[in-house]
């Protein structure tokens, strides 16, 4: 790895050791996002200003030192781990809100956590809708970063969809805005919408104008149980058919139900089942109208079903779907989450596929995920201090890969590339495809400052070994 330390001294000299800090404990902590697959920085700058921002940019091309952006360090690909060593710009601190209730906008600075957003807003009537399981902790320079969707994504889209104006710094240092507060703008090209989802590698956020949407008059919660994986998706399926928009449809395939309820101790239905979890909101006309479709739909498809309109019931019938992810690890003490999007046609040959790749290897590949939108996120539990296990786990991730691509699908849908689906963009991508991204990438960062190492080049994620660490998510709920 290069020695960056003259620069990194001169850094510090320059803005302070209150800004530019390179202890150790600073160092580590901002070495790994929630892969835990840790690279120490030469240095973690916490800007004070965005004058501090555009400096250590371009002290960065000066020297040729790559910059790592990060906020809450949530993200599951290792986009945030400095792979490359340099500086870990950290702008979790930046947290300034200021909601516009008659706009029905929000003016964010990039930690801003996310699920604030909507604490804020809902003062005025109004909510943000993106919500990634991670929303009590994630920043929206992340959601931003990757393009979040989450739960509502099916009826209120993703970040993308919520976001009007950015401003920021392009990794030369020199300052930029996309966009405006207006309702329409098609001045030049669109290169806000080219930062969403670019992983911190083409820009750097600093503020973000964010579309509102008013707060549901009603909502109508349903918890429906399936004889079988496959039934459950066939009526995800069948739902959408009928015209029905939910906010909400969560699939939980019966082996993840079964986790969640050995989590818990208890059963949510009498007997093991697989689950669909839908909800619709809006006006209370159009809410009653919905709920008497979906019932419809439960008493024709579903083995059992609950449901309610209270807010405190209704969370009793989350439980099944906020648990599951930390349940799977009575299975096994290694996870690989995999953001995987299908057209809702191929929701059986996925299942198939995962099932056949469960026999060959011996691994457990629990599913769950967003079935209104086709992105279901696919696990595969294994042993890490196995061997054999590792080696299967390897190879059943490449498998997923070409099944999802095969099945018209995406790699990612929301969690993006980072270090750890890099080695399977060609799978996804023609290499003139690859190549117009790469011009995209020189064109704006010709020095590769901003995320070196990721996206593009290839990483072996199993070469490293993750660190045994503790972060605020993992606490049992």
């Amino acid at each position: 790895m290069a020695d960056f330390s003259a620069a990194t001294e001169a850094l510090k000299n320059a803005l302070g050791s209150d800004v530019v800090r390179t202890d150790e404990a600073a160092r580590f902590a901002a070495s790994f996002d929630n892969t835990r697959l840790s690279f120490m920085p030469d240095a973690v700058v916490f800007p004070r200003d965005e004058d501090d921002v555009g400096a250590v940019l371009r002290a960065a091309c000066a020297s040729g030192v790559p910059v790592t952006v990060r906020g809450a360090g949530t993200g599951t690909t290792g986009a945030a781990a400095p792979v490359c060593g340099g500086w870990a710009l950290s702008l979790a601190h930046w947290t300034r809100l200021e909601i516009d209730a008659a706009a029905g906008t929000a003016d964010a600075q990039p930690g801003v956590v996310t699920r604030r957003v909507s604490d804020e807003a809902a003062k005025f009537g109004l909510f943000y809708p993106p919500d990634p399981a991670s929303v009590k902790f994630c920043t929206i320079g992340g959601n931003i970063a990757t393009n979040a969707g989450g739960l509502r994504a099916a009826k209120y889209g993703v970040t993308r969809d919520h976001v009007i104006a950015l401003e920021g710094f392009l990794p030369t240092g020199e300052k930029v805005r996309w966009g405006a507060p207006v309702k329409k703008f098609v001045s030049g090209y669109n290169l806000r919408d080219l930062w969403i989802g670019s992983e911190g590698t083409l820009g750097v956020v600093t503020r973000a104008l964010l579309r509102l949407a008013p707060l549901p008059e009603a909502r109508r919660t349903f918890l429906c149980a399936f004889d079988g994986d496959a039934a459950a998706l066939r009526a995800a399926e069948a739902l959408l058919r009928a015209r029905v928009v939910p906010s909400v449809c969560e699939f939980l395939d019966a082996l993840s139900v079964g986790c969640a309820e050995a989590y818990r101790g208890k059963k949510f239905f009498g007997k093991k089942s697989a689950v669909l979890l839908v909800e619709v909101d809006g006006d209370a006309a159009s809410v009653a109208a919905q709920a008497e479709r979906v019932r419809a739909w439960a008493r024709g498809n579903a083995s059992e079903f609950r449901e309610t309109g209270d807010a405190a019931e209704a969370e009793s019938l989350w439980e099944a779907r906020r648990i599951c992810s930390q349940a799977m690890f009575l299975l096994a003490d290694a996870k690989l989450n995999e953001d995987v999007c299908v057209p809702a046609r191929n929701f059986i040959p996925l299942l198939e596929a995962m099932r056949k790749i469960t026999e060959e290897t011996g691994l457990a590949t629990p599913i769950f995920g967003h079935a209104a939108d086709g992105n279901l996120h696919v696990h595969i539990m294994y042993r890490r201090a196995d061997a054999r296990e590792r080696a299967a786990a390897q190879t059943a991730i490449r498998r997923v890969m070409e099944t999802v691509v095969a099945l018209d699908g995406a790699i990612t849908g929301e969690h993006g590339i980072g270090l750890s689906k890099s080695p399977f963009l060609a799978l996804q991508h023609a290499p003139a495809e690859i190549a117009a991204m790469r011009a995209v990438k020189r064109a704006l960062d010709p020095q590769d400052i901003l995320g070196r190492g990721k996206i593009f080049t290839p990483f072996n994620v199993w070469d490293c070994v993750p660190v045994d660490v503790v972060l605020p998510w993992d606490k049992k709920k």
